[in-house]
């Protein structure tokens, strides 16, 4: 059996990067999901994909921050916390760098959460039933006659 290419390692990291960018991840986890050394792993990353897997990890977190921003209604530190950012001062920093506003401003220019709302089509298609009359069971003992 032949072994595997080493970019199929490097795309089973990035795929590891991915999944787990909410998490406080590492290169050296990253690495490890690929099973190469560290620094092996990042020239080979940074040769492969064009960013070195820390600079992979920011993007993709930073990605998912903005879809929450136009999203979600959560609170900026919320969508910090949620895609693994310690600080809400580094997220807004790293925020502004890629974007060119801050993550607030970044949120104002876009319509408010609630259009997003999508419902079923199945949802909207179905019929509301009629109000639902209330039947009395007459065997529990709060309702039953005294005796």
């Amino acid at each position: 059996m032949a072994p595997l290419p080493p970019a199929r390692h490097l795309l089973r990291a990035q795929d590891f990067a991915t999944a787990h960018h909410h998490e406080p991840i590492t290169v050296a986890d990253m690495a490890a999901a690929a099973g190469l050394s560290r620094s092996h792993f990042t020239r080979a990353f940074t040769a492969t994909f064009g960013l070195t897997p820390g600079a992979y990890l920011q993007s993709r977190r930073l990605e998912r921050a903005a879809s929450l921003l136009r999203r979600t209604d959560h609170p900026v530190a919320r969508v910090c916390a949620e895609v693994g950012f310690s600080s809400v001062g580094t997220f807004t920093t790293a925020f502004g760098r890629a974007f060119g506003v801050t993550p607030t401003a970044y949120r104002a220019a876009h319509p408010p959460a609630g259009t997003w709302a999508r419902v079923p089509a199945c949802v909207l298609a179905a019929r509301r039933p009629g109000p639902v009359s209330r039947v009395q069971d007459s065997t529990r003992e709060e309702d039953a006659a005294p005796a």
